[in-house]
């Protein structure tokens, strides 16, 4: 994309014309890229829409960005994960209510393997100690860097890279164990999260 700073200038003053080049521009890119994690056309979809509903409501801060292309991708990904996340908790929820009402869970589906991957996950995550957790969450799902989560939790930048070090390393090994079973495609989901 052509004189991408003068777009993000143009948008960041609220330029329509120049956000809806932006969009088409890398609409299929994004849209393949999160294609390939949720395998849903439908949801790819309604991603696509949330990250660029974001950047719109975020024009004024456009101008400070480096690289419109991997704001965007991490954006996708950051949305992706916390859509199939959510989907993950509500499982969750679902799983427990089958769990207690076997003669009425006949007519839920089944788990899809990405949604049983992050069960697992989450699961793993709630296994974590206090600090490491928290840590875990501002970072990977609130999309904190370190040195804004050593400010909001009061502790010192090394001391949340060690946590995110220990969690990240607890993560790997819970996951890997558990996924044993599970269709290796999720290695690709895997290394997003890590």
């Amino acid at each position: 994309m052509n004189n991408e700073k003068d777009i993000l200038q143009k948008i960041s003053e609220g330029d329509q014309r120049a956000f809806t080049m932006l969009f088409d521009f890398y609409y299929q890119r994004l849209g393949h890229y999160i294609f390939v994690i949720t395998e849903s056309e439908e949801e790819t979809e309604e991603i696509i829409q949330d990250v660029f509903i974001k950047v719109w409501e975020k024009r004024e801060t456009l101008q400070d960005i480096n690289s419109i292309k991997a704001y965007l991708f991490v954006l996708s990904k950051n949305r992706t994960l916390n859509h199939l996340r959510d989907k993950a908790k509500a499982r969750m929820v679902e799983k427990k209510w089958c769990d207690e009402n076997p003669e009425d869970s006949y007519f839920l589906e089944s788990y899809s393997e990405q949604e049983e991957f992050y069960l697992i996950i989450q699961k793993a995550v709630s296994n974590l100690p206090p600090q490491q957790q928290k840590v875990y969450q501002l970072s990977r799902q609130e999309n904190l860097k370190y040195d804004e989560i050593a400010a909001q939790m009061g502790l010192s930048k090394t001391t949340v890279k060690k946590h995110m070090q220990l969690a990240l390393g607890f993560l790997k090994r819970n996951v890997k164990e558990q996924i044993d079973n599970l269709i290796l495609p999720f290695i690709i989901l895997l290394s997003l999260l890590f």
